[in-house]
Order: C-alpha cells, then sequence, then structure tokens
C-alpha cells in the first residue's frame, strides 16, 4: 500500500517531470541519437552518467521524503531526473512514460566474493578492493553453477498496478526488459584479483582457458533463459551509459517477441589494457562471439584503450559502437573507425574533479570534434566513472556548460 503522503510527493513530482517529457528536444535528442548509432554523422550527443549522487545535492533538491521502498524508488528517479534537467541537461533524454523493469531472480554460481575493502569516503560506494583467489584449483572452476533464470510476472503485475495507479492522469506506467551486458572478466577478477588472471596467461593458459570457457557457459545460459522468458528488450534507455537508439533494432523480422538478435550486446574487459592484442583476442573476445553474434548490434570497450585490437573488433559484422577512452590513441582511433563504427568517446572524469579546468575540458573536447570531423566518425560523448567531484557539484554543471559551448562552435 502506498500512503496517501507519498502519493501526493510522487504525483506533484510526476507532473513536473511529464513537462520536461512533453519538451520537443527530447524527439529532437532521440533522432540524433538514432542517427550516429545508424552512423550518420551530425551534433555528437552528451550524456551523463555513474554519476556520483551523494555529491550533488544543492538545496535538498535530491532529499527523499517518501516513506514506503517503492515510493522511495520512484521519487529518486523523479527527483534526479528534475535536478539533471535542471544543472547538468546536457542532451538526456525525459522518457514520456515511467518505466518498471521486469523483475526475475537468478540463482548464484555457487561461490561468493572474498575480499578486504578500504574506503575513503563512507557515503561513497567506489572503494578500494584486495579480492582473495578462489577460482584457482580446475576443481573450484569444475564447482561452478550453471545460474537458473526465473521470471517474476506476478511482481512486475504488482509494481506497474501501483505504479499506475499513483500516476494515473499524468504518466503512462510501462514494463521495460532488459539488455545483454556480457563483461566477465570485470567479474571474474572479483573472484581472483587481478595478478593471478595476468601470471595465468603465461603460465597457466589452459586453466584461464577453462575460467574463461566456463564464464561464457554461464552467459549463454542466462541470456538464452532470459531470451525464452521474455526478459529481454530493445527499447531501452540506455545500453551501459551510452545511447540505445539505432534504426537496426528490432530486427526487420521481430514479430513481438523479444530475441537476441533485437538487442544491443554490449561486452569489455578492462583489465585487458596491459595484454597483446593476440591475448586479448584469445582470451575474451573469442569468447564473446557465441553471445555477441547471436545479437542485433555490438558495443565493446569501457576505459581500456582499444588502440590495438581495433583490426579484431573491426572484422566481428555486428560490431557498430567501440569505446574510446581517455587512455587512447584518439587519432589512431578516429582514422581506424572512420565511418564504420561509432566512437564512443569517453571523456576525463577527472577533469571534474578537485578544481575544475575549465581549458583542459575544452581542449579535450575540441580534439575529439575535430578528429571526427576530420575522418567522418559518427559520434558521442559520454562522461562516466565519475567517482567524485570533491563536493563542488557545480565542477560537473562547468564541465558541461563547457562541453556544449565547445561543441556549438563547431555546429552553428
Amino acid at each position: 500500500m502506498i500512503s496517501a503522503k507519498d502519493r501526493e510527493i510522487l504525483r506533484e513530482l510526476a507532473k513536473r517531470y511529464s513537462e520536461i517529457a512533453a519538451n520537443p528536444v527530447n524527439k529532437e535528442r532521440f533522432r540524433r541519437g538514432k542517427d550516429a548509432n545508424s552512423l550518420r554523422h551530425g551534433r555528437p550527443l552528451v550524456w551523463l552518467d555513474e554519476i556520483p549522487w551523494h555529491e550533488m545535492d544543492i538545496g535538498g533538491e535530491l532529499a527523499l521524503r517518501c516513506e514506503g521502498a517503492f515510493p522511495r524508488e520512484m521519487e529518486q528517479f523523479f527527483r534526479r531526473m528534475l535536478y539533471r534537467w535542471k544543472y547538468i541537461q546536457a542532451d538526456m533524454v525525459a522518457e514520456d512514460a515511467y518505466y518498471i523493469e521486469k523483475a526475475f531472480d537468478m540463482t548464484g554460481i555457487g561461490i561468493d566474493v572474498r575480499e578486504d575493502i578500504i574506503a575513503a569516503d563512507k557515503n561513497n560506494h567506489i572503494v578500494s578492493h584486495s579480492y582473495k583467489d578462489i577460482l584457482e584449483t580446475p576443481e573450484q572452476v569444475e564447482a561452478l553453477q550453471m545460474p537458473v533464470v526465473t521470471a517474476r510476472p506476478e511482481l512486475d503485475r504488482a509494481r506497474v498496478d501501483d505504479a499506475s495507479e499513483v500516476l494515473d492522469g499524468i504518466l503512462p506506467v510501462r514494463l521495460r526488459g532488459h539488455g545483454i551486458y556480457h563483461a566477465p572478466w570485470d567479474i571474474i577478477n572479483r573472484y581472483r584479483g587481478v595478478e593471478p588472471i595476468l601470471i595465468d596467461m603465461i603460465e597457466r593458459p589452459e586453466h584461464l582457458h577453462a575460467l574463461r570457457r566456463k564464464f561464457m557457459e554461464m552467459g549463454i545460459a542466462q541470456y538464452s533463459q532470459m531470451e525464452e522468458q521474455g526478459l529481454l528488450d530493445f527499447d531501452l534507455s540506455d545500453i551501459h551509459c551510452t545511447p540505445p537508439y539505432a534504426d537496426e533494432l528490432p530486427a526487420r523480422d521481430y514479430s513481438g517477441s523479444v530475441r537476441m538478435g533485437d538487442v544491443w550486446f554490449r561486452g569489455m574487459a578492462q583489465m585487458f589494457s596491459t595484454v597483446s592484442p593476440a591475448a586479448h583476442k584469445e582470451f575474451d573476445i573469442d569468447y564473446m562471439r557465441p553471445i555477441m553474434d547471436r545479437c542485433g548490434l555490438a558495443y565493446y570497450g569501457c576505459c581500456e584503450p582499444l588502440d590495438n585490437v581495433l583490426d579484431i573488433l573491426a572484422a566481428i559484422p555486428n560490431m557498430r559502437k567501440i569505446g574510446v577512452s581517455p587512455w587512447s590513441d584518439e587519432a589512431r582511433n578516429a582514422e581506424r573507425l572512420g565511418g564504420k563504427f561509432v566512437y564512443a568517446r569517453k571523456p576525463n572524469p577527472a577533469f571534474a574533479a578537485g578544481d575544475f579546468n575549465e581549458e583542459a575540458v575544452r581542449a579535450e573536447t575540441k580534439k575529439t570534434v575535430e578528429l571526427c570531423l576530420k575522418y567522418g566518425c559518427a559520434y558521442e560523448f559520454v562522461l562516466k566513472d565519475i567517482s567524485t567531484v570533491s563536493y563542488k557539484p557545480q565542477n560537473l554543471i562547468s564541465w558541461v556548460q563547457t562541453v556544449e559551448a565547445t561543441i556549438d562552435s563547431y555546429y552553428r
């Protein structure tokens, strides 16, 4: 049950949100995002994600006032979206509905992370980890369990009914499925630590192959079950922080039941920034292909520089978007990607911390724009992994203003 007080709070926030969702600029941004992902050139979208919300409050605008757990979840969405629109809008898209993600349960794989943690800020979930190696032996790898996925349609119905009652006459409530996000090395290193993995590449490659093969099989099991149970979706708000819109999704033969071929594949191997192209392909990309090849479009890369594996990625038929991190050789990426792939630029989040350096942000943005124009790249800017703004919300506000003004000078 949602209390009268919580209902009143939510309805007032939803009314304000519905006004921004009705703004025509949302459709224009949607179109520009679709243009980029379908390799049509134009002004790039600027998005922000992974924001340190605990550092961002201004005048109590982010403080939650609802009491119930589900109302607080709804309230947080509305308050953050209203905040973003007011202060750090960039090219965010406010959708004209309130979406509820389809619920499902998934069994574990039979082990739990063992680690030591050091936190510099008790309010920040970004902490330092020291992981214990619990996948050190063939027996430990063999004992890993295949995940079992169970959809929860009864919970979906209850949540949709509750939200619909609250938002009646203001916003429609819609159910939304999930995308495919397969990044095993971001998970395996939490069960082993990074050093043992890199050492095993040289000293015990067969053990590493057995481990990666197991995680490939677990990924296939998870997403095949999600496909069978109607849990996948192409109509998403983002694909791991970036614009998801594309002409090619869903596939042309889509008939109402979402398949893997109707959605984006999202993958990365951030800890592989120090390995050779051959090792990157052997221990990650080759194991991604059985899942990646079943999907409609593929997006690869995050914080790791991919300069040395661009040719390998470019040879994948459904590859569409490739990450260009702050540690990448931008010119090499722009020349190689050209008009064939989306240049998914990740600006340096460190520039939003400490004392804001407007000149550094302007120079970084200018370089990206000029390279993408020179080589005919469809591109985007996504500032993410913003672990801190040093409790200075103005840093992020200034970052958006600087980047937008710099891009404006090229697209008048």
